[in-house]
């Protein structure tokens, strides 16, 4: 009796040639990634950008209703030093909450007393227009036995231009958000040529006070550039030539550490990019701090009139004092930057 023959087995990979497939899928996805990682910080910088425009018009609706710009913060100032750790203390974001639909956030504050006593503790909320998505805020907050006694405030990621010199100093040379608000009539510099908020970073560590929303501080809601004012100049402010190279331009990583209440953890935010120091008599006087982002570059802003436009890292420091400030009488060209 014959036998079929049998046919021949189809043809299996050979270990090379799978190793061979292995190593195109390998450089197929290793040239992709980046592509991909790029689209997706396109989105998160597209969102972060819809939160300032976001920001920028709810302060706008705020003045419309109020005929002033919210104030920097709700503090006592017996002197012209704008005292961030005095009185109820809450900052220019809470203040603007009903006009970015947060009106039962609001509504939460108890303005009868200090953000510190909330009972509701609406201060540890995270309102979603002032969340970067290219940070990790989200969760993130504020703790300090002596700062805060001990009570939680949510971290995010926009504070407000108080003034070009130090936050303290915002009522004798201001910027947009000032003291107890000042009115779109005071920006003689002009509304599209006036920075007013821009992009920040919360670290992880919970004594550091920076992206703490609904407070008044440096670095928390606040921000001021470190440009000092000449002496003697006949102008409201003019940059001072003795601090060239020193001042708080975007994503800084020195010589001008953040000025905050309590670095507890120098090394650390070195280590992520965000250096600091403590404020304090007799250490480091002045307060001021950089806007800091993820995104390549430089970081979102956005000016009085509710354009935003990407700021970059390299901007140059006497520009960039001028756009800060709300009335020295030079009007820079914000074409003449590019991004701007």
């Amino acid at each position: 009796m014959r036998h079929a023959r049998a046919r021949p087995a189809t043809a299996a990979f050979t270990l090379v040639e799978l190793l061979v497939v292995i190593a195109v899928i390998g450089i197929l996805i290793s040239l992709l990634l980046p592509a991909v990682q790029a689209a997706r910080e396109a989105a998160r910088r597209m969102q972060c950008t819809s939160n300032l425009k976001q920001l920028s018009l709810a302060i706008l609706n705020y003045e419309s209703t109020h005929r002033v710009l919210p104030a920097a913060g709700i503090i006592d100032s017996p002197t012209s030093l704008f005292e961030s750790r005095t009185g109820k203390m809450f900052s220019w974001a809470v203040l603007i909450l009903p006009q970015l639909d947060q009106a039962a956030l609001h509504d939460r504050f108890d303005f009868d007393v200090t953000v510190l006593q909330q009972p509701s503790d609406p201060q540890a909320e995270f309102p979603a227009s002032m969340l970067c998505p290219s940070d990790q805020a989200l969760g993130r907050y504020l703790v300090d036995a002596e700062l805060t006694a001990g009570k939680r405030f949510a971290k995010c990621n926009y504070a407000a231009y108080v003034g070009p010199f130090h936050t303290d100093n915002q009522n004798e040379f201001p910027g947009a958000i000032v003291g107890n608000g000042q009115k779109l009539s005071a920006i003689t510099d002009g509304t599209s040529s006036t920075l007013m908020l821009a992009e920040i970073r919360a670290r992880a560590h919970q004594q550091d006070q920076r992206g703490a929303w609904a407070l008044p501080w440096t670095g928390a809601s606040l921000l001021a550039f470190d440009m000092h004012h000449k002496p003697n100049a006949t102008t409201p402010y003019e940059p001072y030539a003795y601090t060239f190279g020193l001042a708080q331009r975007p994503n800084t990583q020195g010589p001008t550490p953040d000025m905050i209440y309590n670095c507890v953890d120098q090394a650390g935010a070195q280590l992520d990019r965000m250096p600091c120091a403590t404020w304090g008599p007799g250490r480091y006087f002045f307060l001021s701090a950089s806007p800091r982002g993820f995104h390549p570059g430089g970081v979102n802003v956005a000016f009085v009139d509710g354009h935003v436009a990407f700021l970059p890292d390299d901007v140059n420091e006497i520009a960039m004092a001028y756009l800060v400030s709300a009335n020295d009488t030079h009007v820079i060209d914000r074409n003449s930057i590019p991004g701007l």
